[in-house]
């Protein structure tokens, strides 16, 4: 479907408390207007507390948990920010596994903002082109990243953004990588 670039793909979320409400919303609505079946996975059951910067947001449902989940029943991954939300994730090892599978598996990978941290600890940016939330730019360098201050940066498949002035660009490019599927040299 030319309107739906996403008609029957699924693209799992992986958030937990404390992610940026907006880096989760937007990219939910866009994706899903593409014609994506989207899924709020979580290492936690519930629901989850979104943040608007430092206020809190709102409580969203979470689909499944990441233990009973597997990245080859999806066709994509988007990673939100806030700070506690990937600081959490990073501690998880079912959720830095969870990411580390979508590398494996050459799948397309759209992280923005702090969410990069979850990549770090999932061992998947060494010679990577990324950018993120500044303050990631050291940890980023230390695992072996490229890291650039651009609005939307792309490297077979992994897209990654700065903050949320960025979304309308991530939005697009993700869409776009998901739309094309496996990446070949997309590994860990």
């Amino acid at each position: 479907m030319a309107d739906q670039p996403l008609h029957n793909k699924k693209i799992a979320f992986l958030a937990t408390d404390g992610f940026e409400q907006v880096e989760l919303t937007k990219p939910w609505e866009a994706i899903q207007e593409a014609g994506a079946n989207v899924v709020l996975v979580s290492p936690k059951d519930g629901k989850i507390q979104g943040m608007n910067h430092d206020e809190k947001g709102d409580l969203f449902t979470v689909d499944e948990n990441v233990r009973s989940v597997a990245a080859e029943n999806f066709d994509g991954l988007v990673l939100p920010g806030g700070v506690a939300n990937p600081d959490s994730l990073r501690m998880d090892e079912d959720s830095v596994q969870f990411v580390r599978d979508f590398f494996d598996q050459g799948k397309p990978v759209a992280a923005i903002c702090h969410g990069l941290w979850t990549l770090i600890e999932a061992d998947v940016v060494l010679d990577r082109k990324v950018t993120s939330w500044p303050s990631l730019k050291t940890d980023l360098k230390n695992a072996g990243a490229h890291w650039v201050d651009e609005e939307c940066v792309c490297d077979e498949g992994l897209v990654t953004s700065r903050n949320p002035d960025d979304l309308p660009a991530f939005c697009q490019k993700a869409i776009e990588e998901f739309s094309e599927g496996k990446h070949a040299a997309q590994t860990a």
